[in-house]
């Protein structure tokens, strides 16, 4: 990778938008096999109960999970896993990446906009755009690891994202 070559680290995203497409990707992994527990999810990718009890309150407010209470419960995908984006699960959880300074509002200095603004305004677009054209299929096509325990971070870039599906 270019930026490695160079000498940069690259960008990373929280915790919180990680932890949550892994676990939606756990979803998406079991569909079809029955309601999941997010005490699976936790055993299966080391996240906390407590923390992914968080995350799946905000994942079903945007109805990209459903919820079956009782004995055998659990959480299923709220949509067609080929209609989940990684934008979607991202700003579900409240975790956009802004590399503006004013977020957006156009007052970064003084009031006023900076000079770099349109800049960093355009890269959060590109992001946006580039992880909105992934799907949640796509990955689970992409990574041929059914019934594996996913690594939060290392297996969903297994692969690079140039050979994604356009």
């Amino acid at each position: 990778m270019r930026h490695k070559e160079l000498g940069y680290e690259i960008m990373r995203l929280s915790t919180k938008g990680r932890y949550a497409v892994t676990a939606m990707l756990d979803l998406a992994l079991h569909d079809g096999q029955g309601p999941v527990t997010l005490a699976d999810i936790s055993d299966n990718q080391g996240i906390s109960l407590s923390y992914l009890e968080q995350l799946f309150a905000a994942l079903r407010a945007k109805s990209l999970v459903r919820g079956v209470r009782g004995p055998g419960g659990g959480y299923y995908l709220g949509k067609d896993s080929g209609e989940i984006s990684i934008a979607d699960i991202i700003c579900a959880v409240d975790e956009w990446v802004e590399f503006t300074r004013c977020g957006g509002r156009e007052n970064c200095r003084n009031g006023q906009k900076c000079l770099t603004h349109s800049l960093w305004d355009q890269l959060s677009e590109e992001i946006f755009g580039f992880l909105s054209k992934i799907s949640l299929q796509d990955l689970v096509e992409r990574g041929g690891h059914r019934d594996q325990r996913l690594q939060p971070s290392a297996r969903l870039v297994a692969e690079p994202l140039s050979k994604r599906a356009a």
